[in-house]
């Protein structure tokens, strides 16, 4: 105990700088996973998480034998499974674009050309959606006719729903996740890369056998924190793209959660539900954090 009091004494600006950072996750994670405790309860919220009377796993039987949880499972795993192929990779294949250019101003130019859609809000981003693919005056449905086509319902077809999820993340996000690619790839020594060019590889073999290399360790700890996600589809993008043609496909985990729990007032259901989330995700971490160490990587932890 003596020891671990030295140690912060002697960094205590260090601990003092991480201060902000540990309230955060204690207030705001840590302290509220005391309400778990009603996922196995018939929560009242009159009576309060001690008067409330214990109910057990009921919750769970009756999630897990209700005809929508396939359903639900289906549509989030598939939504997921779509941003881990398709949106994981851009951000790696962007930032080893942007790593090769060596006009620094271009360079500012076009990072901060693709990191602005990250901080608009998602209602900004389905408005813009709306205002390019809907079927009445949608920008592109106009286009398509003024060249002789049909106008194609975008927006209502349950065909397109998830494509344009997926394609909606990667304009919104794929430049923004860059920033950690990029700061590993600053941290490569640059005699690697002289080294292959003597050697005579050209621009490619030096990505390949070193650019790459040498974030290999951040794509793996990314991608396996990305893996422990796959039950979390994002709450606002699904809500607000969402409407009653599209809704077999649309409605997943969150959705469900928001109108059983909020709308309807079932707390210790919605309760149960986001906990078997939190479950499944932890499980995948692990298993993916075994997987990537089997293959000689450090992993998470």
């Amino acid at each position: 105990m003596k020891q671990i009091w030295a140690g912060i004494v002697r960094d205590k600006f260090l601990y003092l700088l991480a201060l902000p950072g540990l309230l955060y996750f204690l207030i705001f994670r840590y302290i509220p996973m005391w309400g778990i405790l009603i996922s196995f309860q018939d929560y009242s919220p009159f009576q309060g998480m001690l008067g409330s009377p214990w109910v057990g796993l009921e919750h769970f039987r009756r999630f897990f034998s209700n005809p929508d949880f396939l359903l639900l499972f289906r549509n989030t795993l598939a939504i997921n499974t779509l941003s881990l192929v398709f949106f994981f990779p851009l951000p790696i294949v962007l930032a080893l674009m942007l790593n090769e250019v060596r006009n620094a101003a271009y360079k500012k130019i076009v990072q901060s050309i693709v990191y602005l859609p990250h901080f608009l809000s998602w209602v900004i981003i389905v408005g813009i959606t709306f205002l390019l693919f809907s079927t009445g005056d949608g920008a592109i449905n106009q286009m398509l006719v003024a060249f002789g086509f049909e106008k194609v319902d975008f927006l209502t077809n349950k065909n397109y729903f998830w494509a344009m999820l997926t394609a909606q993340s990667i304009w919104k996000d794929a430049g923004w996740g860059t920033i950690l690619f990029l700061a590993a790839m600053a941290s490569i020594d640059p005699q690697l890369h002289e080294a292959a060019k003597i050697d005579g590889a050209g621009r490619f073999r030096q990505i390949w056998h070193v650019t790459l290399p040498g974030i290999r360790s951040v794509i793996i700890i990314l991608l396996i924190l990305r893996i422990g996600h796959m039950m979390d589809v994002g709450f606002e993008q699904v809500f607000l793209m969402m409407n009653g043609a599209v809704s077999e496909v649309a409605d997943v985990f969150d959705t469900y959660v928001y109108r059983l729990g909020i709308k309807q007032g079932q707390f210790s259901y919605s309760t149960a539900v986001g906990l078997f989330k939190s479950v499944v995700g932890l499980i995948l971490v692990i298993g993916a954090n075994k997987l990537a160490k089997k293959f000689g990587e450090d992993g998470v932890y």
